[in-house]
């Protein structure tokens, strides 16, 4: 939560798109100068956050791109990963995206993707993993990107969207521990280039409908050859504007009956186009209906705000956030929704490509400013390129946290590692009561330094100790499974939210109140990069050990209150109608 008075609040109300441009600038925060070498705005080297314990919990996850000097493009935004609890044990299970061979050979086996079921407790405190995929039927071995989950018949389950260069899947999980794939039945096998996706009620008619995020019209056979300067001809991989060809949107609708209608067009999400490679949504307006935040690769990025009348209109240019702070459409990559001044209004942290900065946006009375400066996180995310992103309170002292999985998408010198000119370390900033973040030391919060090409971050609680674990997906290389290891020093909250049918609820928010403990949280699956996440709250109490008191908005605007709370332990919070958490 970062107070209102520590920010300066000024009017963007020109309308038309100079005054706008204008005003951006003028407001911008990121006017940090580029440094030759990245710039640290840290605390000295401190203990570990995290270790990697992939291999020791049976995750042995490979990822490949396939780039074996192709440089077909998709393969350098390849990588995704989905944490859900598919059988419904208790335990958060993964999935992993593959990318493989699927580019130029459809069906090639090395590109399937995996599922690994969360075996519960074991000794230690630790976890224990199997590789699934075969009994539960998910290896789809189309050339993959990243996953969303929902439950999309009301069962009580968890179901499976899968997002390709080529036809997505549906993957339908039949409570058995085994799923059926309906992408093409349900009318959802969209044959584009999908990335994120996420699932949201957008109509209010209790079903989960379904927003999936396009990234390019590419084809294989007209790749286009690039370089990553006119002076040395060093091949490399293009850029999406090289293309011309930004794709659009779709939006599908839950008709109840085990199939989805397309509505992009009717619903208005058709009217823009863009390079889409990131998706959170939420209720940025306050009138109680679902909007949706696109990040967008180069192009202005998307917010759709949901009307009355049911269809969507793109405000993000007039309401301050389609753009940088100097005016120019930017590299958006992962992006995540929430209220980071503990105001009641969402805010927007997003991922860029090196040389603009990780931004966030804080939103005033509907218009968003560029506060990246602000909060510190102007120079010291820079010097690097970031897809996944992570908001969560990650050493439990009350304060959210930020992990960025950073790597690079152009050839350039080799800073980090000499062999892989694409490689960079992740990085972990420390939030604070100030509300500004600073770098933890060693970068990405392990012991030793990782440089690699990092694509999706999920984030949830794998071993059932009440922190935020991470797992993080890799190009051509093993997936990272990282045990968080600081969180486990602190007094916790475990808290699932869900609603009267006992679905997830999705932007219900959390406000949690005991001792010096105030914070407020929202419930999202679909954030980040590529990746849907635990739907749990792990709420940090620092040393608070007594019980706390719970309040529930649920998305119509009612509320719940919910007694004292006993610190150590995951509670479920279920809407009771009856009780005044019904509708509005």
């Amino acid at each position: 939560m970062i107070p209102r008075s520590c920010w300066a609040r000024r009017s963007l109300a020109g309308t038309g798109l100079v005054t706008l441009c204008l005003a951006l600038a003028a407001c911008s925060e990121h006017g940090d100068t580029q440094d030759s070498a990245p710039p640290v705005d840290g605390d000295r080297p401190g203990p570990p956050w995290f270790q990697e314990v992939a291999t020791p919990w049976g995750v042995d996850f490979v990822h490949s791109a396939g780039s074996e000097r192709r440089f077909l493009f998709p393969e350098i935004v390849a990588g995704g990963v989905a944490l859900f609890d598919y059988d419904q044990d208790g335990w958060l299970d993964i999935y992993l995206v593959q990318g493989g061979d699927g580019l130029v050979e459809p069906g090639a086996l090395t590109g399937a993707n995996r599922l690994y079921r969360n075996l519960g407790p074991v000794p230690m405190g630790a976890a224990r993993f199997e590789d699934v995929t075969k009994e539960s039927r998910t290896g789809d071995t189309g050339y993959g990107m990243g996953a969303a989950c929902g439950d999309i018949d009301g069962d009580g389950d968890l179901d499976l969207y899968v997002t390709n260069v080529g036809a997505n899947r549906l993957y339908r999980n039949d409570g058995d521990g085994s799923f059926t794939e309906i992408g093409a039945a349900a009318g959802v096998d969209h044959p584009g280039w999908g990335t994120s996706a996420a699932f949201l009620d957008h109509d209010g008619d209790g079903l989960l409908d379904l927003f999936v995020v396009n990234y390019v019209d590419w084809d294989g056979a007209t790749e286009r050859e690039c370089f990553s300067s006119s002076r040395d001809r060093v091949r490399s991989y293009c850029s999406p504007t090289v293309y011309g060809a930004p794709a659009r949107d779709v939006l599908y609708r839950n008709l109840g009956d085990g199939t989805f209608e397309d509505v992009t067009e009717s619903s208005g999400i058709g009217a823009a186009w863009g390079n889409g490679l990131g998706v959170a949504w939420g209720d940025f307006d306050g009138d109680k209906r679902p909007d949706i935040y696109v990040a967008n690769d180069g192009t202005p990025n998307n917010l759709w705000v949901r009307g009355a009348d049911g269809t969507f209109e793109d405000r993000a240019l007039f309401l301050g956030c389609a753009l940088g702070g100097q005016g120019q459409a930017e590299a958006g990559m992962g992006v995540v929704a929430a209220d980071l001044e503990g105001d009641g209004d969402l805010d927007i942290l997003l991922a860029h490509l090196r040389g603009e900065a990780n931004t966030v946006y804080l939103q005033d009375r509907g218009q968003f400013m560029d506060r990246t400066g602000a909060v510190g996180l102007g120079a010291v995310s820079r010097s690097f390129t970031s897809f996944g992103l992570v908001l969560a309170d990650l050493d439990g002292d009350g304060w959210r946290d930020i992990y960025a999985a950073n790597g690079n998408v152009l050839r350039e010198d080799p800073f980090y590692s000499p062999d892989r000119p694409y490689a960079e370390p992740n990085q972990v900033f420390r939030g604070s009561a100030e509300g500004r973040f600073r770098e933890l030391l060693p970068r990405g919060g392990t012991r030793l330094e990782s440089v690699e090409i990092s694509r999706a971050a999920a984030a949830g609680d794998l071993d059932g100790d009440g922190d935020v674990d991470l797992v993080v997906v890799n190009t051509d290389a093993p997936v990272q499974v990282l045990e968080n290891i600081v969180g486990q020093q602190q007094s916790w909250l475990g808290l699932r939210v869900i609603d009267a049918d006992g679905r997830d609820a999705c932007d219900a928010e959390v406000h949690v109140v005991g001792g010096n403990i105030d914070v407020r949280r929202r419930v999202q699956m679909a954030y980040s990069y590529q990746a849907s996440n635990d739907p749990r709250l792990q709420i940090g109490l620092a040393d608070q050990a007594g019980p706390v008191q719970v309040t529930v908005r649920w998305p119509s605007g009612a509320q719940q209150s919910f007694g004292d709370l006993a610190p150590g332990s995951y509670h479920v919070l279920r809407q009771d109608v009856a009780a005044g958490g019904g509708e509005k």
